[in-house]
């Protein structure tokens, strides 16, 4: 059995376009099912989740991974730019240009979000009746709830409050959007995220070709933007498309018990994995739990076994 890796340009609003990977067995001789493939904040396509659109292609689907807009070799300005709501247009756009791929049945679209794009996943599942089945892996539920918890301080908080506005002023008068960390361990570096196992994230999955593209930086708005997105409140409207939730139980960066709040307030069909370890962990040391899990779902709900 062998897979082929197509690389394509999927056009979205403003005249940008998305990187993408469409990944398929080549023995597939009828229509199969698909599934589209999103990273987290900050995450590149290849970046921990070639290995799941791989493992989906390999159970019979059709996969497509994209770059979201202005995120490796994707296009789209200014660099690194994280708004949520335009990431969820865009993936409805990837969608409808899946629907359209030659092979694919579009009748029988899944979707995989991990991290910020779990919390997409949820809002698309529950917005869009062309979904058939979803996986949210470690997403995030409430983006207010995750910075009073990654800034336990009020002056913290209030430092942070400080530097929007400052970047806003700046912005008004012509300079271009301040930029800071996705990760650093040191306190005394503003950051993103300061978990530890973020750090070597890209070590453990190089990919350079999109990294020549790839600073480590994301824009401050991009924070802001995210304290202000709370997808868990779409959870209890995705029934009755199957969700299939995977949560990390030492996860600080989405909160585990933020998640597992959620997940209650979902409604059937739905099921909860979780395995014993951190956000990242979920990408690597726990890979066979998380994957082998997102690909049993969408074999039960989709049914690849019939397609070839």
């Amino acid at each position: 059995m062998t897979l082929e890796r197509e690389e394509h340009w999927i056009p979205v609003d403003g005249g940008e376009s998305l990187h993408a990977w469409v990944l398929r067995r080549t023995d597939l001789t009828q229509p199969a099912p698909a599934v589209t493939v999103a990273h987290g904040f900050g995450g590149l396509a290849e970046g921990g989740l070639l290995r799941y659109a791989e493992s989906f292609a390999e159970a019979g689907f059709v996969a497509v991974l994209h770059d979201h807009r202005s995120f490796g070799l994707s296009t789209g300005w200014p660099r690194q730019d994280i708004d949520p709501w335009q990431q969820i247009h865009d993936w409805r756009l990837v969608i409808t240009y899946l629907q359209d791929l030659p092979g694919v049945d579009p009748d029988r679209i899944g979707l995989f979000g991990s991290s910020y794009a779990g919390g997409h996943a949820l809002v698309l599942a529950g917005s869009d009746p062309r979904i058939k089945a979803v996986v949210a892996q470690i997403p995030t539920i409430s983006g207010y709830e995750q910075s009073k918890r990654r800034l336990p301080t009020p002056e913290a908080r209030k430092a942070f409050q400080e530097r929007f506005v400052a970047d806003e002023r700046a912005r008004l008068h012509g300079a271009d959007a301040h930029r800071l960390l996705l990760v650093s361990d040191d306190p005394d570096v503003p950051s993103v995220f300061k978990d530890p196992r973020g750090i070597g994230l890209e070590d453990r999955f190089p990919v350079e070709g999109e990294m020549l593209h790839f600073d480590h930086k994301v824009t401050l708005r991009s924070s802001l933007k995210a304290q202000m997105y709370d997808p868990g409140v779409w959870i209890d409207r995705i029934s009755p498309t199957p969700l299939l939730m995977i949560v990390g139980l030492q996860d600080v960066v989405t909160p585990t018990d933020t998640q597992l709040a959620a997940f209650e307030q979902a409604g059937e069909p739905k099921k909860l994995i979780t395995y014993d370890g951190d956000h990242f962990s979920a990408y690597d040391d726990h890979f066979k739990e998380t994957g082998g899990g997102a690909r049993d779902w969408f074999v039960q709900h989709l049914a690849p076994t019939a397609t070839h």
